[in-house]
Order: C-alpha cells, then structure tokens, then sequence
C-alpha cells in the first residue's frame, strides 16, 4: 500500500463516509474565502484506493498553528476501508505536522465508537444526533414525546412563516445568523463566506430564513443534502422569539421539507455533550453518535479545548454579547477563521 498526494479526491466509493465537508468542493471554497492551504492524501494498493484524507492548515494569532479535517463543519474528510489504510494516513498526517511544525492535528470524522491507534488521543466532547426520516410528516411526530408533540403544534400557530432558498435568500440568512450568533456570544463569518459556500456546494445547499408574524427575521439555518442525508450546519433562531417556541418550528420546517424530498436521515449536528443544544436536540428522539474526535499533540501542546466547556471562553463570549453590531460584524470573522 501507498500514499500519494492529490490535487483532487478521486474516491466516490468513500464519498459517504468523507461527509459533505470532506468533498473538494468544501476545502475549495475555505480556501477561497480563508486562503488555508489544503493537503490531500488517498491510500492506494493496486490502483483501488483505499483511505481519504483533507487536511487544511490553519494559522491564527489567537488559535494557534494546527491542521484540521472538515473546517468549520462538524465531521469529516477521512474515510477507510480497513484499519491498515487508516493508519497509513495518520502516520501520513502526522509526518506532515511534524514537518510544517503545527502544534497539534485534529481529525474529526463518525466513528466514535472506535479506538485511536498509538500517539493519538480521542476527546469526547462532541455527539452528532441522527433522525431517521419516515414516509410522512404524521409518522414522524408520533415518534415524540406528548409535550414535544404539544410544542411543535403551539409553534405552528405563532404566524410564523419559512423561507426556503439560495443566493437569494444571502442578505436575510446572513442577518439571521450574525444577529444570533452574536446573541449567543460568538463570532461569525463574512457574507461572502456564505455567498462562496453557496457556489461552491450549488444545489446541495439550501438556506432557510424564518420570519415572525410581522416579517421580521426570527432565525435560520443552512442545510445540505449529500445522498440520502439532510445535514443541518447551522440553525439558530433569535432571542425575542425563543419564548414562542420557534426552535421548535424551524426544526419541525425543515423535517417536514427533508420528508418531502424523500430523505431518510436528518443530521441534527454536532452538540457538546450537556450542553443545553443536546438538551434541545434529544427532545426530537433522535439517535446519539459520538463523533471521533482524534489528536495529535505536538510535545509540549496540551489537548486544545475551543468551546464554550473552557473558562476562558465563557469570559469571552460574555463579553462579546455586550459589544454592539458595529464592532463584532467586522471584527467576528478576524476571530472565527481561527475556530475551524
């Protein structure tokens, strides 16, 4: 078996397993918006190509020199067909964080439940929620609890509304996102890094925005659709509309759309574990998958712990809810390119 290094991926036997994320089409348009340099490696033994992996370097002030699969999305970028392949591609990714000096890598992909191999770490932190999709909206609220089920019918008569879209929803969802992420005390990116996603991933990718009663923004989200699987990358919703049950419409909206299309599985997204996300998430009775979070430490770098589970950050995010509009939107994407 061999490693050979690649412009593009050429594995669509592994494409499942690499996510949405993993694909050519995500590390190109981090690329363009970020300028992250992008490493690609197959596994290969007698021309069947075995193991993927996308690694993206990233360099921040802040966040430090490391390597990372999936950039700003939850899991993926490697996939294997066996244990040997694997390992080739570890070995591969950390010949090349010792080369480039990165303090340390981090490789995120669906297989929790597995064990990592020597000189790399598993940290535990992160669950991905899957809702297996039935033939009708009706199948699928019996499956919840009769509170849930009382809280998903009480959204639907708030006069909230849905919009479902691409390019042309771009102003709307990028409100929508900015706004609540700034509410919840974390930066968010540019526009254009919603308008490049958008190109890039072309049809796969859908914007939803919600509006209330009186047309305002109230929240949205960004889903994508590889195979069989709607994958849900961001879904917030806004402060002055929580209280109205509006998760509960924007989630139940876009189940309702994933079944329409014949979807059999929706991918809630990644939540840290007792976190109150998964809180919100469980409520759908979806299945918990661990997310295989593997590290490789560079001697003397601890196990980075970028999340809200690190006393640093809850400073951090309780002072930028205070911050106004007009300095988190140009300093924000300054701060989150070095979160991938």
């Amino acid at each position: 078996m061999k490693v050979q290094h690649v412009d593009k991926l050429n594995a669509p036997e592994l494409e499942h397993q690499l996510s949405f994320s993993g694909l050519d089409s995500w590390s190109d348009f981090v690329n363009e918006v970020y300028k992250y340099k992008v490493y690609k490696f197959e596994a290969v033994e007698d021309t069947k190509i075995l193991a993927a992996l996308t690694l993206v370097e990233v360099k921040h002030p802040v966040f430090g020199h490391y390597l990372v699969t999936s950039p700003f999305g939850s899991h993926g970028g490697f996939a294997f067909e066996n244990h040997a392949a694997r390992d080739i591609l570890l070995d591969e990714a950390r010949r090349l964080a010792q080369e480039i000096k990165v303090e340390y890598t981090a490789i995120r992909f669906d297989a929790g439940e597995s064990s990592p191999p020597e000189n790399w770490i598993q940290h535990p932190a992160y669950y991905t929620y899957l809702l297996d999709l039935p033939a009708t909206p009706e199948e699928m609220i019996k499956k919840f609890s009769s509170d849930h089920r009382n809280h998903v019918r009480k959204s639907l008569k708030k006069g909230f509304t849905i919009h479902f879209g691409h390019l042309d929803l771009l102003d709307d969802i990028y409100e929508a996102l900015a706004r609540s992420m700034h509410e919840l005390g974390s930066p968010y990116h540019t526009k254009d890094y919603l308008r490049s996603m958008a190109q890039h991933l072309g049809s796969t990718l859908e914007f939803a925005v919600m509006y209330d009663s009186q047309g305002k923004i109230a929240g949205g989200g960004i889903f994508i659709v590889q195979g069989d699987t709607l994958f849900n990358l961001h879904a917030n919703i806004l402060r002055f509309v929580r209280s109205n049950y509006a998760g509960e419409f924007l989630y139940w909206s876009v189940i309702e759309r994933g079944i329409q299309k014949g979807l059999k599985t929706f991918d809630l997204g990644r939540s840290l574990t007792g976190s109150g996300n998964e809180v919100f998430k469980m409520k759908w009775a979806p299945r918990k998958k661990l997310l295989a979070y593997w590290h490789w430490l560079a001697p003397g770098h601890p196990l980075p712990v970028l999340n809200q589970k690190n006393p640093k950050f809850q400073i951090a995010i309780a002072v930028w809810k205070q911050l106004p509009a007009f300095v988190v939107r140009p300093l924000g994407p300054h701060l989150v390119r070095g979160l991938a």
